[in-house]
């Protein structure tokens, strides 16, 4: 998705999402839902391609309130700067939002890296009967995924 408001930002789905992952060692998958969204719906497992998700709240439960430190937390949990940053939510909307603020703000440094949104997110849309997670996203396209 690229427009006006995020020129920065390509999306890909979660199936491509995978591919970059595997392929691209430097590459890592940002995961910006809260803390009760991970623990009860779960997350992306890259165990098997020897990663990890990060996981940094864009916005914090219960309000859902805008995480101030949300750039400087992943910078610091990340490190040295990946080749492409990979963001993922529950449906895609709050991490474009995630994506824009980090490409944003290594703008401002004068640092590039590719920030990507991951399309239909973790549980995608709401299906026929207003369920999330069999329609589209990460887990109804069959990635791995695991929860506590």
């Amino acid at each position: 998705m690229t427009t006006d408001r995020y020129p920065l930002i390509p999306e890909v789905g979660p199936r491509e999402a995978w591919n970059i992952l595997s392929e691209d060692k430097r590459s890592v998958l940002v995961d910006v839902r809260t803390r009760p969204e991970w623990t009860f719906v779960g997350w992306s497992d890259l165990s098997a391609i020897g990663k990890e998700t990060i996981h940094v709240e864009w916005k914090s439960w219960p309000d859902l309130t805008p995480n101030p430190a949300f750039v400087g937390a992943l910078l610091e949990e990340v490190g040295e700067l990946p080749s492409r940053f990979l963001f993922i939510c529950r449906s895609g909307a709050r991490s474009m939002q995630a994506a824009q603020a980090v490409a944003e703000a290594l703008t401002a440094r004068g640092e590039s890296v590719p920030c990507i949104n991951v399309a239909e997110g973790f549980e995608g849309d709401l299906n026929n009967l207003a369920h999330r997670g069999g329609l589209n996203g990460w887990k109804a396209h069959g990635l791995a995924w695991c929860q506590s």
